[in-house]
């Protein structure tokens, strides 16, 4: 197997292995080309938990259960799907903005593995956000659409976070691994073809599901400069946190049909 297939493949297990709890092979090699390859193909790798989360709000549909356990079961699944990891990365980074305004320290409360009241709230705050939305979308019979558009959405943050002109927050960790692997031009590519396919949603009119992932995309770009101003560059909670709060802004703009 020669060198670009090689990495390739390594990308593709490094994106699923870290986004899904879905069983691979660990990569052979992990280094920049490879965490490159691992964030562009980060929506390629939850479309399984998109998928799944569709049909999840058809199957709860089908059975008559309220739309809103129809909706915390699908979005259940997608936490449950990855491990509750930008659920955790966005608690870490609401405690991480609300410690002292001292870098060194706020990077610190991040780094630990408690959650402190901030990012509870945060967590509680966001899901009821979603749920609330995708149970809008479900009584509007668009909820399949919407939640497997906003699960996308989110994990394309990953890649437009990692463009070079974004710096890690740290010499270490999963953010110095990935920041800055991304070529813009990749990453706008990416963003153009989403952009494109986000038109023709089933169920909503073409300038709906645009609007709702460049919102959603809009809502991360201001953590991301918050994060950027707040922590010096990213870091993987910031990544998560951008991840989820994409997911929601896409969610709630999807839910007003």
């Amino acid at each position: 197997m020669n060198r670009t297939a090689t990495v390739l493949r390594d990308g593709l297990r490094l994106a699923v292995g870290t986004l899904t709890v879905l069983p691979v092979t660990p990569p052979a090699a992990v280094n920049r080309h490879v965490a490159a390859v691992a964030m562009v193909a980060a929506p390629l790798a939850a479309l399984p938990l998109a998928v799944v989360a569709a049909l999840v709000v058809v199957g709860g549909t089908w059975l008559g259960l309220p739309d809103l356990v129809t909706a915390v079961a699908a979005l259940a699944a997608v936490a449950l799907g990855n491990r509750g990891l930008h659920l955790d990365g966005l608690a870490d980074v609401a405690d991480g903005l609300a410690a002292s305004y001292d870098r060194e320290r706020a990077l610190a409360v991040m780094r630990r593995g408690d959650v402190g009241p901030s990012g509870v709230a945060t967590v509680v705050l966001l899901l009821l956000a979603q749920v609330a939305a995708l149970a809008g979308a479900v009584s509007a019979g668009v909820g399949a659409a919407a939640v497997a558009t906003a699960v996308l959405t989110g994990r394309v943050v990953l890649p437009l976070f990692c463009v070079r002109a974004v710096p890690s927050a740290r010499p270490d960790g999963l953010g110095a691994a990935v920041a800055g692997t991304v070529p813009p031009g990749v990453a706008a590519a990416l963003a153009a073809i989403v952009l494109a396919v986000s038109g023709v949603v089933p169920g909503f009119p073409w300038w709906h599901g645009v609007l709702a992932v460049a919102l959603g995309w809009a809502g991360a770009a201001t953590l991301l400069a918050r994060a950027v101003r707040r922590f010096g560059g990213i870091t993987g909670d910031v990544l998560g946190a951008g991840t989820e709060v994409a997911t929601t802004v896409t969610l709630v703009v999807l839910s007003a049909v």
